[in-house]
């Protein structure tokens, strides 16, 4: 298992419980924090970053909630695979119903970052009975334009590293750092983010080229219509948080997200990146605050057996 590099030790709060899911031979690291309900589990993104990107929520509804957080295989405390089938959308849905059923999760609300759009949507067509809610933050989503470097070769050498140019195995390879300064640049295009900026490049420092490059080697396992038809069939209650100035996934993948989920709300922070959390937590914080509050109380400890 990795150990990561970054300094947890600043932690605002410390974790109650902490494990490892074990599923398909590899391990999956989780944390769990605080106790009410609902429960809600925060989904990793990309393994760019670890669970510490949600380290301005936890503390925050730890408070109210039982929060479970965990590290996608390829960063953090969790396993680095090579292969790139462990990667899939379906195989990272897996990790999440594993760490659910390892924190004795029945149902939560379900938080997630970026790519985590994904694996929520799978999840919850799959077990809609285990998810009470869903909030996405600047969601990678099939819908509205490409994200940025789509389009550059990831496995060819390139005469070029300017901008997305660095999205290359070969230039990982030869400074990874400078791609993580790169992509962090465009993910907190907001002035006087240097702390978050160097924050996110010591969780992306945290694993290394090969286990992040075998997560973009992963085969895609979904296309448009596959989740759209998802979407369709969503039935609970659903918010879209996310910023207009987003330099990573494209802000209609957001509002193309919201669109297809019934009911989906759709919050738009005027000027804020790809990284909302971290940059503007309390704006984030009191989003998902009014979220969790229009929501019934209920049971959702997963019963013995």
């Amino acid at each position: 298992m990795g150990v990561p590099t970054s300094d947890p030790g600043s932690r605002a709060r410390h974790p109650a419980a902490s494990g490892v899911a074990e599923r398909d031979g590899g391990r999956v690291a989780w944390e769990a924090y605080g106790s009410g309900e609902p429960p809600i589990v925060f989904v990793p993104p990309w393994q760019i970053v670890h669970s510490r990107v949600w380290k301005a929520q936890v503390p925050d509804f730890a408070r109210r909630h039982r929060v479970v957080t965990w590290d996608a295989r390829g960063n953090g405390r969790s396993d680095r695979p090579a292969e790139p089938a462990v990667h899939t959308t379906f195989a990272r849905t897996a990790d999440l119903e594993a760490v659910m059923d390892a924190t004795d999760v029945r149902a939560a609300v379900l938080v997630g970052l970026s790519s985590a759009s994904g694996p929520m949507v799978v999840f919850t067509a799959k077990h809609p009975e285990r998810v009470l809610g869903l909030v996405f933050v600047c969601p990678a989503s099939p819908f509205g334009e490409p994200s940025a470097g789509g389009d550059v070769p990831f496995e060819e050498p390139l005469d070029r590293d300017d901008g997305w140019n660095k999205e290359n195995i070969h230039f990982w390879r030869r400074d990874y750092r400078a791609y993580l300064e790169h992509f962090f640049g465009e993910a907190f295009p907001e002035p006087h983010s240097t702390k978050q900026r160097e924050d996110a490049v010591g969780f992306g420092l945290d694993t290394d080229p090969e286990s992040l490059a075998a997560t973009i080697r992963a085969p895609r396992v979904l296309d448009v219509e596959m989740v759209t038809a998802m979407c369709a069939a969503i039935t609970c209650p659903t918010v879209v948080i996310q910023g207009t100035d987003e330099r990573v996934s494209h802000v209609t993948q957001g509002i193309g997200l919201a669109a297809a989920i019934p009911g989906a709300r759709l919050e738009l922070l005027d000027g804020s990146g790809h990284i909302p959390n971290a940059r503007h937590p309390v704006r984030v914080n009191l989003a998902i605050r009014e979220f969790m509050g229009h929501l019934a109380g209920a049971s959702h400890v997963r019963p013995d057996g």
